[in-house]
């Protein structure tokens, strides 16, 4: 048995299709850039199956960094002219979306408010709450 995990993000929004018993069957494609902007970019074929595969095809669209892990599979077929064709497809156990949903108009984030530093301190910039006087001088 094989088991592979891909980290990456989905190359287009990903597509339902039913088999003759009805059972769903969601295939998407994620790319992995091994990390690196001079390494090749791999694309993984993913198919996800069953109630799941419904239920997430409606996040897993196109740009969505994704966790995927499952086994490789060989999948064989006839085209349409009779001729035998082969792929490898990651068959898919388990998902997790990392991140938000990607929007369609990315938007400029809210400047922060820089930490620390500069004449306009207060006890309300630290992200926690300041011990008085006395808790420091009695540690």
């Amino acid at each position: 048995m094989n088991n592979i995990t891909v980290v990456g993000q989905l190359g287009r929004d990903s597509e339902v299709r039913h088999l003759q018993n009805g059972d769903a069957v969601c295939g998407f494609s994620v790319a992995d850039n091994q990390g690196g902007k001079d390494k090749p970019t791999l694309w993984w074929s993913c198919v996800l199956f069953g109630k799941r595969a419904e239920t997430l095809s409606q996040y897993l669209v196109k740009g969505q960094q994704v966790s995927v892990s499952g086994s490789l599979t060989k999948r064989i077929w006839k085209d349409k002219e009779g001729n035998e064709r082969e792929a490898l497809e990651l068959r898919v156990v388990d998902v997790a979306l990392q991140g938000g949903r990607p929007q369609e108009s990315p938007q400029k984030p809210a400047a922060k408010k820089p930490f620390g530093g500069g004449d306009n301190f207060q006890d309300s910039d630290i992200p926690f709450a300041p011990l008085p006087r006395k808790a420091l001088l009695s540690i």
